[in-house]
């Protein structure tokens, strides 16, 4: 008994109810102007509906009266930018006011003939309702009087879920509105993936650093070298803290510009923080660094963090070979190891997937893995 009553207990079947008497109240203004022509607001609702803003405009009602509770509403609320766009709003206007005089005829004569009854019941004749003529009262009417007042709240309940639905229709997203929406999120998914994967270079080189540090200090057992090592974890420290804070500012303010991230003109500090780990690495660059565009080498710095600090990690103090170089409109950066024993290391992969990642998305290609007995890190990434 309960279950069929739900809909009438639900806020928004009301503010659909309001939403349906609007254009009620605006046809009542017409109607005191010129009754003889009760077609000339639906005629004017064509110049209308063709006026960009207008679409707007019934977007935020209907989003706010008809799915005020639902965060994805499927409805826009951007103005007209196409004539598909405009021809939608004319018809949904058109649909509408349809709708509005359904809801004013079962909102308005459903109780009046509710009260007809109840009177016919009470033995009082009703000859002056022109839909509705009882010559003959009964106390039997008194069991028809619920009647009307149940289609009121189906029609109530039923035209509220039809004008969603057409809602839905005419004032949905069109196919460039939702290809926009489609591109934002797709940024958003870019940003989260590029924000996790700076995270994991800098976090983790500074701490593949400090542990490659603190065990090389701890085994060798000389006061000169393990102050050199603690000088290189307070370091690589100390640039891990400015790395967390340029990410986590760019969490808080998302228009933070990203000139701020490292390029590959700082690489030494890259080159040192290895050396001062153990790792014997000879480096050579080539070609304009500075002219490189600031994607490319941003991406660049990151990609060559990553590649020294799988070094050490899974190789240790071993010699490693640094190529960057550039030359025919590319960027070119090679990092090889001697390839060590099987050790087992800590992570699944994921820094070799986010060079992968970087690279393809500047449309560049990295190739990773065994090669000549070296361990290689190889890739090409487009200046243009």
């Amino acid at each position: 008994m309960v279950r069929p009553l739900r809909p009438l207990l639900r806020g928004t079947t009301y503010t659909r109810l309001l939403h349906l008497w609007v254009p009620v109240l605006l046809y009542s203004v017409w109607m005191f102007i010129d009754m003889s022509r009760p077609w000339v607001p639906a005629l004017l609702f064509v110049p209308v509906g063709l006026i960009p803003a207008v679409r707007r405009g019934e977007g935020l009602q209907a989003k706010f009266m008809l799915t005020p509770d639902e965060s994805d509403s499927g409805i826009s609320t951007a103005p007209s930018t196409t004539w598909s766009d405009r021809l939608r709003t004319v018809l949904w206007l058109e649909v509408r006011t349809v709708l509005a005089a359904a809801t004013a005829f079962t909102t308005i004569w459903m109780p009046v003939f509710a009260l007809d009854l109840a009177s016919a019941a009470l033995g009082r004749p009703q000859d002056d309702n022109p839909l509705l003529r009882i010559d003959e009262p009964h106390w039997a009417f008194a069991l028809l009087v619920p009647l009307p007042l149940i289609v009121m709240a189906a029609a109530v309940v039923g035209l509220g879920e039809l004008i969603t639905a057409i809602a839905r229709r005419l004032l949905g997203p069109s196919a460039a509105e939702r290809l926009a929406a489609l591109e934002e999120r797709t940024e958003q998914l870019l940003e989260r993936n590029r924000i996790a994967r700076e995270l994991h270079d800098s976090i983790g080189h500074a701490l593949t650093v400090a542990v490659v540090q603190a065990g090389a200090a701890r085994a060798a057992g000389d006061p000169a070298f393990t102050d050199r090592a603690l000088g290189a974890i307070e370091e690589t420290g100390r640039a891990a803290l400015e790395d967390l804070d340029r990410v986590l500012g760019i969490l808080r303010e998302a228009e933070r510009p990203v000139s701020s991230r490292p390029t590959l003109v700082e690489a030494d500090r890259l080159l040192e923080s290895a050396r001062a780990s153990g790792a014997k690495v000879d480096a050579e660059f080539t070609g304009p660094l500075a002219t490189v565009p600031g994607p490319v080498s941003r991406e660049g710095y990151r990609i060559l963090q990553e590649a020294l600090t799988n070094v050490l990690r899974h190789a240790g103090g071993v010699p490693a070979r640094v190529r960057v170089g550039v030359a025919d409109g590319r960027l070119d950066l090679e990092v090889r190891n001697p390839l060590p024993a099987p050790i087992p290391g800590p992570g699944r992969g994921s820094g070799l997937r986010g060079i992968r990642e970087r690279a393809a998305l500047l449309g560049g290609r990295a190739h990773t893995g065994p090669d000549d007995g070296d361990w290689q890190v190889h890739v090409e990434l487009p200046l243009g």
